[in-house]
C-alpha cells in the first residue's frame, strides 16, 4: 500500500481547503481543489520538488476551481471532475463566478462516474456521487488509505450549503447518509472549509445527518 501524505493549503477569500495529496516515495501528486492563488501552489510544488499527475475538482464553483486552469497548464495535466458537473463549469451563475466577480467558464478533461475507480499515484480512488452542494458534487475516497475528501458535502459537524444555483437540502443529506457515513468510523474526512474530522465523529456529532 502507497503511504500517502496530505498536506492542507488554504486558499480563496472562502477560506478553501486545497490539498496536496503526495506519494511519499515516488513523490507524484494530486491537487484537489486549487480554489484560487496558482502561483503560491506552484510554488511550494516546485520548492518540495512534486510531480503533479492530476487536479481533482470536487465540484465547480469558484472557490474551488478558479485556479485549476492554470496549474493544468503549467504541469501539463489534466482536471478531473464528475459528468454531472459539466452544466456548473459552463454556467456562470451555477458556479458563482457571476455572483462574485467577473464570470467565467471553467472547463475539465476527464468526466467521471460514480462508483469509477481512479488509479493515480499509485493508489486506487473511488469517485462517490454525492449532489445536494451542486448537482455534481463528488467525494474522492481512498479505500487502502481511508482517506476521503469531501469538497462541501460534508464537513466538521456541519454540511454544505444548499442555497446556492443547482443545490437540494434533501439530495445533500441523501448523499452523504447514503454514501458517506456507510464508510468505516476511521476514514479521517479532509473537507473543502474548515478542519479534518472521521466519518465516526460525524456519524456522532453532526446534527445534520
Amino acid at each position: 500500500m502507497a503511504e500517502i501524505k496530505v498536506k492542507s493549503y488554504v486558499v480563496s477569500d472562502f477560506g478553501t481547503n486545497c490539498y496536496f495529496v503526495t506519494n511519499a516515495d515516488t513523490k507524484e501528486m494530486l491537487i484537489v481543489d486549487p480554489g484560487d492563488n496558482a502561483p503560491m501552489l506552484a510554488t511550494n510544488i516546485d520548492k518540495e520538488q512534486l510531480k503533479p499527475v492530476a487536479i481533482l475538482l470536487t465540484h465547480g464553483h469558484l472557490d474551488h476551481a478558479s485556479a485549476a486552469e492554470e496549474l493544468a497548464k503549467k504541469y501539463g495535466i489534466k482536471i478531473y471532475v464528475h459528468e454531472a458537473e459539466k452544466e456548473t463549469l459552463a454556467d456562470a451563475r451555477i458556479n458563482l463566478t457571476g455572483a462574485f466577480g467577473t464570470p467565467k467558464v471553467f472547463h475539465a478533461d476527464v468526466f467521471l462516474k460514480d462508483d469509477e475507480v481512479l488509479e493515480l499515484i499509485g493508489c486506487k480512488i473511488k469517485v462517490l456521487f454525492t449532489p445536494g452542494h451542486t448537482p455534481g458534487g463528488c467525494c474522492y475516497y481512498f479505500e487502502e488509505q481511508k482517506i476521503l475528501f469531501s469538497g462541501d458535502t460534508l464537513f466538521c459537524e456541519s454540511v454544505g450549503r444548499t442555497d446556492f444555483p443547482g443545490g437540494s437540502a434533501s439530495g445533500l443529506i441523501r448523499s452523504v447518509r447514503e454514501k458517506l457515513l456507510c464508510l468505516p468510523e476511521d476514514v479521517r474526512v479532509y473537507p473543502g472549509h474548515m478542519s479534518q474530522t472521521t466519518i465516526g465523529t460525524e456519524k456522532m456529532y453532526n446534527p445534520f445527518v
